[in-house]
């Protein structure tokens, strides 16, 4: 089910018999015809394990699942927000930025030392993201959250791209991520608090980047 976007901080979605959806709690704004909510106990179509996963991860962010007849319109904060559709590929996000999505796609938790090795590890304890990203996988859509809008960045074999830790949202395609330092222009004029970290992704693939590095 496809989300249609009616400004930059809202976008409605339309939900048919045996259809479902899910959404971070409180995330519904207004609906239109028959539709419920109701908590989610089971991490979406995902299932226990995805629970697990994001109980492990110490990721707080309870879904909601939605279903019934009707058009529902979601939106977070004030956020901006971005809609990505998918063809069959697999979004990892932050878990904290994801607003909804489409219940058909498959749920899960990645943990991000198996790309990362220990920088991978390391990202969780110097950002205050977990060490685990939700996953989606399937043909669908995704609505996704940023502070000042997103930016999508191609990732090619040839072009890297280097992403502030705070900055970063999420990224699909055939994509590898790894902790490196560099000093930065903060700590060259003395407002940094020690070595500056990047998260660097290479391959092939988009990168999505929030325009401010504020927590959600």
């Amino acid at each position: 089910m496809p989300f249609t976007t009616l400004n930059s901080r809202v976008v409605e979605a339309r939900i048919g018999p045996g259809q479902r959806m899910f959404s971070q709690r409180g995330a519904m704004l207004a609906y239109r015809g028959e539709v419920s909510f109701t908590p989610n106990l089971q991490g979406g179509q995902g299932g226990i394990g995805s629970m697990i996963g994001r109980r492990i991860a110490g990721e707080a962010t309870p879904l909601m699942t939605v279903e019934g007849t009707g058009t529902v319109m979601f939106g977070h904060g004030g956020h901006h927000v971005q809609v990505v559709d998918l063809t069959g590929e697999t979004l990892y996000v932050e878990a904290d930025r994801l607003l909804a999505f489409d219940g058909g796609l498959q749920q899960g938790t990645m943990f991000m030392g198996s790309q990362g090795g220990v920088m991978g590890m390391v990202r969780g304890q110097v950002t205050g993201q977990g060490l685990f990203t939700t996953t989606l996988q399937g043909v669908g859509s995704a609505a996704v959250m940023a502070h000042g809008g997103v930016i999508e960045l191609p990732i090619t074999p040839q072009r890297p791209v280097h992403v502030d830790p705070q900055a970063y949202v999420a990224h699909r395609g055939d994509v590898r991520n790894k902790l490196s330092t560099a000093l930065g222009w903060r700590d060259m004029v003395g407002r940094g608090s020690g070595e500056a970290f990047q998260l660097e992704l290479s391959g092939q693939g988009t990168v999505y980047v929030q325009a401010s590095e504020e927590k959600l």
